[in-house]
């Protein structure tokens, strides 16, 4: 008889990797503690002890998951070329998990995310740029109102169709298309 595995410990990370997975596969909705805690074998009340606020706790933390990213300085010399880095690394984030874009839409930015705000801020002023926070709400704001309109044409919200990637062809030429003006626009 084989030896019986120890079962994977509980933990932040395996919580928020679980709750992405029944978000973007069944939709925000049908995500219950309940529904959170049979995915990961444990009981619900197990993981109010890695989430103390629940579910609130637990909505915080997918935006915050899906809103957190990183570039690279070092790969941009131009505060255009940093630009155009954080904003692909910011759609390709929120398309990744297009099960919590709302969440995204909604919640402030907490934590990791405001970090990474931050950054992305100070990253624009060592590179140039003359308003590096209002680049960073300008971009912002283009991000995630040209992945909602993605993820709307590509069908992938709909509950009757087959749709597995919100990501477009069409999506991804729009997106830099607009990405280009609006940093041209930044610039003058």
């Amino acid at each position: 008889m084989p030896a019986k595995r120890p079962p994977v410990p509980l933990s932040r990370e395996r919580i928020i990797d679980a709750a992405l997975h029944i978000a973007d596969g069944q939709g925000l909705r049908r995500l219950t503690m309940r529904r959170l805690g049979d995915a990961l074998q444990v009981e619900a009340m197990a993981i109010y002890h890695h989430l103390p606020r629940g579910k609130e706790a637990l909505m915080d933390a997918l935006a915050e998951h899906v809103t957190t990213v990183q570039v690279d300085p070092a790969a941009a010399a131009t505060w255009q070329d940093r630009a155009r880095a954080w904003a692909r690394a910011s759609r390709a984030a929120l398309l990744e998990h297009p099960g919590v874009l709302s969440l995204a839409l909604t919640k402030p930015p907490k934590g990791s995310a405001l970090i990474a705000i931050t950054e992305q801020i100070e990253q624009l002023r060592e590179s140039g740029a003359g308003d590096p926070a209002g680049a960073v709400r300008a971009l912002r704001a283009y991000v995630f109102g040209s992945v909602a309109v993605e993820v709307q044409q590509s069908g992938w919200a709909d509950p009757d169709a087959e749709v597995r990637d919100a990501r477009t062809a069409e999506g991804e030429r729009d997106f830099e298309h607009g990405l280009e003006a609006l940093v041209t626009g930044l610039g003058g």
